[in-house]
């Protein structure tokens, strides 16, 4: 993550910082989420985007903040709107991924 200075609010920080927590969980020593992603751009990358997207949304509601659009979800879009168009389970299985990946971190807090 950039230092949170060079972000404009705390708010987009965290924002970020939920959406790439939410991509650390796939690795395959945790979650082991492969969504058959094979270069920059293609299905598999717009599929964990989704869910990287929708995580960071439930980790924000959780944490108790409203994440904001950012200019870079513009370009994610296209490739959401095909992805979605493709597979009509998509956005049921991506914020099934998300909020397993959310369980997942919030499992590591202490108690």
């Amino acid at each position: 993550m950039p230092p949170v200075e060079s972000f404009n609010t705390i708010e987009d920080y965290y924002a970020i910082l939920a959406h790439e927590v939410t991509h650390w969980t796939k690795h395959t020593t945790r979650l082991n989420r492969d969504l058959g992603r094979k270069h920059f751009g293609d299905e598999g990358y717009a599929k964990e985007e989704l869910v990287a997207e929708i995580g960071a949304c439930f980790l924000a509601a959780h944490l108790g903040f409203e994440p904001m659009p950012q200019e870079r979800h513009a370009a994610y879009i296209q490739h959401w709107l095909k992805a979605l168009k493709d597979d009509k389970r998509l956005i049921f299985s991506a914020a099934s991924y998300a909020q397993k990946a959310v369980e997942f971190v919030r499992s590591l807090q202490p108690s």
